[in-house]
């Protein structure tokens, strides 16, 4: 048990009616695992109020009650804290009632659109096999160094991040690597943590359905920035135009990383391959086993991060080069009929394009490109039509299909994709709305030597429709349907 008053330290308070004084069990947001003498936080969340529901935690136990807004109705014998924000409280209390465990540790946050992942996942393996405990906060999975745990959002809620980080720690964890999402930021759950380092990777066309315009997004990453204390570091992608505005207004010691300008961190491609890129690091030669232009940024990333926080360059890049891929990030097989297949998470134009132009690099052009991609349904829709333009001009052959329709009508979406399609690409491409039928019509439509991208999903084990889970992963399936095939 704790008492009221410690976990409220640091919280924005305007009114107290009742005491903080008193004993509590845990804190939680959700009505629903409210418990005896158990504080419950209203969030103001997009598809429901918690304020609606203040009575029914009352009834399951709650003692205590954090709202922005007092309710009508003040029942006796029950503590109202009245916050200026109640996302901000939840940070606030959920990183005091678990000890501030991110102040115990190396926390480093990863924004941007695409790479954070690779960047985070990447950062773990090398922390890992340089000989340290460490932690991953992902969009894949959740690491307290060798144990596993079933991540749900990017950036989970701030009971969830504390909760692991607090476990991190009981583990001997000296190291976490954690990817910050703009939603995240924007609802405040990376608000109390204690960071030692951010990196930012590149912004470009996504969550237009959650930021009203590019500009708020932006300034959204911006925020987690201007929020490093001055003993943090800062690494930003220069070569990205928006590199330099996430380091205007930090505190934190500024660091920079680019291929094509003057950085701290600068690398040059000497060879691309399918099996692994030579890079120029900073005056030295490395081999490393990623693929792609795209690839060579996330490497100074890590390599960056890797020097600021205290490795040996030449041991960073000893290490680099043992780095394995990340699930569902250009991962691929080569087929017994010579059918290279690749399965990528690219679900934003952007990351497309860079997949496309990757296999663009290494490919030799007597081979056919065959991409299977489609768009998530009840997500971003200004960007369904730019997926379609892209793939078709850089591919031989497109098939458009579902992805996570949701709650969408997948025919709609492949309509909206459709309209990117410019006249003299409409030849290119076919409509499959079924996923596995589309993968199985690239097998069936691919010979020796031809390449099929499979973009979207990545490394998700499901597929979302009409708010149902169902499994489907795109690398098995695309094994299982080579085999059948023979090819």
């Amino acid at each position: 048990m704790k008492i009221l008053k410690d976990i409220l330290y640091k919280v924005a308070i305007e009114s107290v009616t009742g005491s903080t004084e008193i004993a509590i069990h845990k804190i939680d947001f959700d009505s629903r695992k409210i418990e005896e003498n158990d504080v419950f936080i209203a969030i103001r969340g997009s598809l429901s109020d918690g304020h609606d529901y203040i009575g029914k935690a009352i009834q399951l136990g709650a003692t205590v009650v954090i709202c922005d807004t007092l309710p009508e109705n003040i029942e006796k014998g029950i503590t109202y804290i009245q916050v200026k924000d109640t996302n901000t409280a939840l940070a606030f209390m959920a990183a005091n009632y678990f000890g501030n465990p991110s102040e115990k540790l190396k926390l480093v946050g990863v924004t941007g659109t695409n790479g954070k992942t690779t960047i985070a996942s990447l950062l773990f393996q090398l922390f890992q096999k340089a000989g340290f405990k460490v932690g991953l906060l992902s969009t894949v999975k959740i690491m307290v160094d060798e144990t596993e745990y079933k991540a749900t959002h990017t950036t989970p809620d701030s009971i969830t991040i504390n909760h692991y980080l607090k476990e991190m720690i009981e583990d001997g964890v000296t190291h976490c690597f954690m990817e910050v999402s703009s939603h995240g930021i924007h609802q405040k759950r990376t608000e109390a943590l204690h960071f030692v380092g951010g990196i930012f990777t590149n912004l470009s066309h996504d969550h237009l359905d959650y930021h009203p315009t590019f500009a708020e997004y932006r300034n959204v990453k911006k925020s987690f920035f201007d929020s490093l204390p001055k003993t943090a570091f800062a690494l930003s992608n220069i070569d990205d135009k928006n590199g330099t505005v996430m380091l205007q207004n930090t505190a934190a010691r500024k660091f920079t990383y680019a291929l094509k300008t003057y950085a701290d961190f600068k690398a040059q491609i000497l060879e691309s391959q399918l099996s692994g890129l030579l890079l120029k690091v900073n005056d030295n030669e490395v081999w490393v086993k990623l693929i792609g232009t795209f690839n060579a940024y996330n490497i100074l990333a890590i390599y960056g991060t890797a020097i600021e926080l205290g490795l040996d360059s030449l041991e960073a890049l000893r290490l680099l080069s043992d780095l394995e891929s990340v699930s569902g990030r250009f991962q691929y097989i080569v087929s017994k009929g010579n059918i290279t297949a690749i399965v990528d998470y690219a679900h934003t134009p952007d990351a497309l394009e860079n997949v496309l132009k990757t296999i663009e690099d290494i490919r030799t052009k007597n081979e056919k490109l065959i991409t299977v991609v489609g768009c998530g349904g009840n997500r971003d829709k200004t960007k369904r039509p730019i997926m379609a333009q892209i793939a078709t001009n850089l591919s031989d052959k497109v098939i458009l299909t579902s992805d996570n329709p949701r709650n969408e009508d997948p025919e709609v979406i492949l309509n909206e994709m459709e309209q990117g399609v410019e006249p003299h690409n409409y030849k290119k491409i076919l409509r499959i709305t079924d996923r596995k039928q589309a993968i199985k019509t690239a097998c069936q439509l691919a010979e020796s030597n031809d390449i099929i991208l499979i973009a979207g999903k990545g490394h998700e084990t499901y597929q979302e429709v009409n708010g149902i889970r169902h499994h489907f992963d795109d690398m098995e399936t695309v094994k299982e349907i080579l085999e059948q095939l023979g090819k």
